[in-house]
């Protein structure tokens, strides 16, 4: 198997790691964490501009066409610069149910619109006491015509506090914790009977509680089969697990690097403590 990265995914790395050095230092990260949105906008901007948002879209969506070597990359060096913007909600998440789930008039509506980077995007699931079982689905989704109403409360919604779009897992039929029965639903933030409370979390980056209480979706705006969404759920989330674990190896590679600086340049006994063995 080939490890080598084309010269395209190399100048991707070396473009994005150089940008973030240059615009992630320790007191910029603190003034972006400290700004309304949490994160900076002239960043997403600039990320947009590389194409990072259009990056795993088809180019018939709108994209690039890039494959999950180039989220990783992405995500890698975001890690390293503990980068605060919700790519890993809009691209890696969103675009996931889009890509994977979106019916055309979803793509074709959506798609270009997170690859220019103005569309913002969120993933609605963690509810009290499901911890990490994407089956615990308590909120309900009731039919309504030929569309949906939803009702229930969403937990530590990441991005959800800045998002345009929420992708909410409801329950269709069954009962908490049945594989069958739930739907995934697109819902605009600013529909009637919305609600939102954003706060950082530890890391710095954005969350959100959003509550539902009778909240209109057509029927254009659910993807794939309302009664068997799960299955569509656990493949973004492993796609999502595989570019958080890219962006680990991003935040560990930064901190080997200042700890191998640092034992370089921090004296003990009148030596650099990086010659004492027990450090090498």
């Amino acid at each position: 198997m080939d490890f080598e990265l084309s010269e395209e995914q190399s100048i991707l790395k070396d473009s994005l790691t150089r940008l973030l050095a240059d615009k992630y230092g320790f007191e910029q990260r603190k003034k972006y964490m400290a700004a309304p949105e949490g994160w900076s906008a002239d960043m997403w901007r600039q990320y947009a501009e590389m194409g990072l948002m259009a990056l795993p879209f088809s180019e018939e969506d709108g994209g690039i066409g890039g494959g999950p070597v180039d989220t990783m990359i992405v995500m890698e060096a975001l890690g390293g610069a503990l980068a605060l913007e919700p790519y890993f909600p809009t691209v890696v998440l969103g675009g996931g149910f889009l890509r994977l789930g979106g019916n055309d008039a979803l793509r074709t509506e959506l798609a270009p619109r997170v690859a220019e980077g103005s569309l913002k995007l969120a993933f609605a699931h963690t509810e009290r006491n499901s911890r990490y079982d994407l089956s615990q689905v308590g909120t309900k989704a009731k039919k309504d015509g030929s569309g949906w109403r939803l009702s229930g409360a969403k937990g530590v919604v990441i991005g959800g506090d800045s998002a345009d779009r929420l992708i909410v897992t409801a329950r269709t039929a069954g009962g908490n914790g049945d594989e069958k029965g739930i739907g995934l639903f697109l819902v605009d933030v600013n529909a009637d009977g919305v609600s939102r409370r954003g706060y950082p979390m530890q890391d710095g980056q954005r969350a959100a509680e959003v509550t539902l209480e009778n909240v209109a979706v057509p029927a254009e705006a659910v993807f794939g089969d309302p009664e068997d969404g799960l299955p569509l759920a656990y493949r973004v989330a492993d796609q999502g697990i595989a570019a958080l674990s890219a962006e680990a190896v991003g935040v560990m590679s930064a901190m080997h690097a200042l700890t191998v600086d640092y034992m370089k340049v921090r004296k003990q006994f009148g030596v650099p403590i990086g010659s004492f063995q027990v450090l090498q």
